[in-house]
């Protein structure tokens, strides 16, 4: 009889178990009930992070990795176990630095080896061990532009010719644009082209973030974190692989301070919706520029990744890991 109590106990337990949950759906447009259904909940499956970035999915793996800059570390989620250690450290490499945000930021899966964005060691980095068996050795893709250093590469996106795009503002340095340490004029977007050379492609924002390619990869969309220019912005490219022209997006420089947030990751589906955080946390587009909707997060939103079948978004938001379910 004991044992059924205690049987009939845990039973109970996990029945009466519920998701924390956090956040609304904002229906703007009718395109959103294409995407996500009104209802639909935005699940904790993690919390207590200082600040939570860079999330990537590891299809061979069956996990997402997500860094936790100021802790210098990745942490990994999986169905099973829930969110576990995965690697430290993940974006300063040394012995000293006076850094506040010294760890990773973006993270790419590229040729089944992960590609990171390093802030303290202020390069794009990929790390030479297994997915399966990670460990803190690395080696430079891209560390330096015509002999000067990066400031702290950001974010990253492959394109299918084996071109990497990543944007370097300043916000791995102790004291940002006035850093002594600084080595390069401007906060620039770059190119590493499949043979490792460094080309660069926009001088003119002043925080570039996050970084997309749309569908077809001749347009990509940067997104620009500063409060006084809180814009995402589009690039054309020629036939050269050279910026043609740029244009704004979207300019939400008029919703910031209302909510907490600036534009930063971003990511989007092979319809060229697109999943980009910003003041309020996540907004969502259409190609043209349209919003659809938000997810309402009433914390910072850093960055978001999807599913490989695209019905499922991750999103990193300050000490949140955050997973909606969208629809089938």
């Amino acid at each position: 009889m004991r044992y059924l109590l205690l049987l009939v106990v845990i039973a109970t337990a996990c029945a009466t178990k519920e998701t924390k949950t956090i956040g609304s759906i904002e229906r703007m447009d009718a395109g959103l009930d294409n995407l996500i259904s009104a209802s639909a909940p935005l699940e904790i499956i993690g919390e207590g992070f200082e600040w939570s970035e860079g999330p990537v999915w590891v299809e061979k793996e069956n996990m997402l990795l997500f860094s936790d800059v100021p802790k210098n570390s990745i942490h990994k989620w999986t169905e099973a176990k829930g969110v576990e250690p995965y690697l430290t450290p993940s974006g300063f490499t040394g012995t000293e630095t006076t850094s506040g945000e010294p760890g990773s930021k973006g993270l790419v899966i590229y040729n089944n080896s992960l590609i990171l964005c390093q802030h303290g060691d202020r390069r794009i980095a990929k790390m030479n061990s297994p997915l399966d068996n990670p460990a803190p050795n690395f080696s430079t893709v891209a560390s330096t532009y015509e002999g000067k250093r990066f400031s702290s590469p950001n974010d990253a996106v492959y394109r299918s010719n084996g071109d990497l795009y990543f944007t370097d503002p300043p916000y791995g340095l102790g004291q940002q644009n006035d850093d002594p340490e600084k080595e390069q004029p401007h906060n620039g977007v770059y190119r590493v082209s499949s043979d490792g050379i460094v080309s660069l492609l926009v001088d003119s924002l002043t925080r570039p973030n996050g970084i997309i390619f749309l569908p077809g990869e001749k347009k990509f969309i940067v997104a620009n974190s500063d409060p006084e220019k809180a814009i995402w912005y589009e690039f054309t490219l020629n036939d050269k692989d050279s910026v043609q022209q740029g244009r704004i997006f979207y300019n939400a420089t008029p919703n910031v301070g209302a909510e907490k947030g600036l534009p930063d990751g971003l990511k989007a589906d092979s319809k060229g919706n697109i999943f980009a955080s910003g003041p309020g946390g996540i907004w969502i587009f259409n190609q043209t520029g349209t919003i659809l909707g938000k997810i309402k997060i009433p914390e910072a939103t850093a960055n978001c990744a999807l599913s490989p079948d695209e019905k499922t978004l991750y999103i990193t938001s300050d000490m949140y890991l955050l997973r909606l379910k969208m629809r089938d």
